[in-house]
């Protein structure tokens, strides 16, 4: 059995919505994910979410026999997309919904995030200074860029190739052109991370519904369903100080080569390729630690224009979590813009596109999620 995505949708605002919550954006999307492939509330038999499914169960009045609340951070709705498959083959549910609501600038309905000072990031992260994302990230990149004998402009290369797609993008927070001096003036904010390579926190929702080929075949469907053909999820430790190597992540390499494996797709048949971007070093992560390039060499090759419009791998064609959007968890629009450059209504439409990778990352280097969708 084939299992296909047929409704994929993002709240109608992006970016400041101070006035609906973080529930309110997820129902709004996966009503709206639910019209787009000609289904109702009724049809639904599954839900998941970050945020607890049965709180989205109960607000958009579904009555779900399989519920996943898988929460490992912003790669969780790449785990949901590979957990519904697997539930909609075993029969567990026949219409699932992945819904992501985020008021991550407007905290309207948005959990407290506390740091345990009795775990493993409590007792080892927070007695040094840590206070949030970017001073935790800033380990990983620096060990990098060492190693590499690379420095601040090569770091910058990440977003000025991305502000390639997002000018390209209407719905892009940051739009303008980016230049490598653009982004070194812009204001550092933990070394080496400036403005520019660090995402700025957005309030937004999206949703996914899934079904079954068979199903989707006498479905009423606005646009092609997209199948997903292979997944793959790791983790290695709570965070980068937990890290073998501080210079690749484990869970990229397992959770890639598990999707690569599964689909059968080889790095030459990846027709696109959305690699999270919390910060500017992540892609440079990914490409590596998938294989596309080797070790040392992603810098060199965002450069050269590869991942740009007309390049030879177009990655992050929204803008990415740096430029697009990022409501704190970036993994469901991550896979938004890959189903919309497989059914042809993107933004920045590519031509011929025919298979897309998405790679996700929850936390800072702690698990990791793929899918590999294929249009058919």
């Amino acid at each position: 059995m084939s299992v296909v995505i047929v409704g994929a949708t993002e709240s109608a605002r992006l970016g400041v919505v101070p006035d609906q919550s973080a529930m309110s954006l997820a129902c709004e999307s996966a009503i709206a994910a639910l019209r787009q492939a000609g289904l109702t509330i009724t049809d639904v038999d599954g839900v998941a979410g970050t945020m607890s499914p049965i709180e989205i169960a109960f607000a958009l009045g579904a009555k779900p026999r399989w519920l996943d609340g898988t929460m490992v951070g912003g790669c969780s709705y790449m785990l949901h997309v590979r957990h519904a498959v697997a539930a909609i083959e075993a029969g567990q549910a026949d219409v699932v919904v992945i819904a992501h609501g985020e008021s991550g600038r407007s905290r309207v309905g948005a959990p407290s995030y506390t740091k345990n000072p009795s775990d493993l990031t409590g007792q080892f992260e927070m007695p040094y200074g840590i206070l949030g994302s970017y001073t935790r990230f800033t380990l990983p990149v620096m060990a990098y860029l060492h190693k590499y004998g690379l420095g601040e402009a090569d770091l910058a290369e990440v977003p000025v190739a991305q502000s390639r797609w997002a000018n390209r993008n209407p719905r892009a927070l940051r739009p303008e052109l980016l230049s490598v001096d653009d982004v070194l003036a812009s204001p550092l904010i933990a070394w080496p991370f400036h403005r520019f390579e660090c995402c700025p926190v957005t309030d937004g929702g999206g949703a996914l519904v899934l079904t079954s080929q068979e199903r989707a075949a006498d479905m009423n469907l606005r646009y092609r369903p997209i199948t997903v053909i292979g997944s793959g999820e790791s983790c290695e430790g709570p965070g980068p100080v937990f890290m073998e190597d501080l210079t690749s992540f484990r869970a990229f390499r397992d959770a890639s080569a598990a999707a690569m494996r599964t689909s059968g797709v080889s790095h030459a048949e990846v027709d696109h390729l959305m690699i999270y971007d919390a910060f500017a070093h992540v892609p440079i992560y990914g490409l590596e630690d998938m294989g596309f390039v080797g070790r040392g060499e992603a810098v060199d090759f965002i450069r050269s224009g590869a991942t740009s419009p007309g390049g030879s791998l177009p990655m992050n064609t929204t803008g990415g979590g740096l430029l697009y959007t990022h409501t704190g968890m970036y993994g469901m629009f991550a896979l938004l813009e890959a189903v919309r450059q497989l059914q042809g209504c993107a933004a920045a439409q590519l031509d011929q596109v025919r298979t897309s990778l998405v790679l996700g990352a929850g936390g800072m280097f702690s698990a990791a999620g793929a899918v590999m969708l294929r249009a058919d």
